[in-house]
């Protein structure tokens, strides 16, 4: 006969909040939790003392309960990877409401299939950064911080310094940039003077 696994509450009110754990404790308590582990935090922090204590002290075959996934994290980053950390402590989860048990087949699917959602969106993401990256090249935009100088203004420096009206360090001072950016300027200029 196999023993009854050791069933471990964790319950989560955020800072600030009106609330109190009395709720989500009770609710642990009629679940067969021996030991609960209640913190005021909020969700989106990865470094919660009693958190990190229940996760610390997992053994084999011990289940951490909640009464809602989003008292656990509410970041789905977050949240996978305290399954991980549970899992391998050779632990399972359970969350009342949303009928989640990673101790039975059909929840460990469950958690694989979020797992999976949040690999496809975090693609998804990469995949439209690089073709706005891409379109942006296309249409000539560069990445990065905007010029501090309009045309206008960038032909002032160069055309005072090349003509030897100012030095490139005056230019500097007067619009508030470094020399080696009038440099620049200057270069590119001189450059663009070159084409034919």
């Amino acid at each position: 006969m196999t023993a009854e696994p050791y069933l471990i509450g964790y319950a989560r009110v955020s800072k600030g909040d009106d609330q109190s754990n009395a709720a989500q404790a009770r609710a642990l308590k009629a679940a067969g939790c021996r030991r609960t582990f209640e913190e005021t935090a909020s969700g989106g922090r990865w470094d919660r003392p009693k958190l990190q204590e229940l996760v610390g002290q997992l053994r084999d075959g011990d289940v951490v309960v909640v009464w809602k996934l989003d008292r656990l994290s509410r970041s789905l980053k977050d949240l996978l990877h305290l399954m991980e950390k549970i899992e391998e402590a050779g632990a399972g989860f359970r969350s009342l409401t949303e009928s989640i048990d990673t101790t039975t087949p059909a929840g460990r699917m469950m958690m694989q299939m979020v797992g999976s959602f949040a690999e496809f969106e975090r693609a998804m993401i990469r995949e439209r950064t690089s073709a706005g990256l891409a379109q942006a090249r296309i249409e000539g935009r560069v990445g990065g911080r905007r010029r501090k100088l309009d045309a206008k203004k960038r032909r002032e420096i160069a055309d005072s310094v090349i003509s030897g009206r100012k030095s490139g360090a005056e230019m500097a001072r007067l619009y508030d940039v470094s020399e080696p950016t009038v440099s620049r300027i200057v270069a590119e200029h001189r450059r663009a003077g070159e084409k034919p």
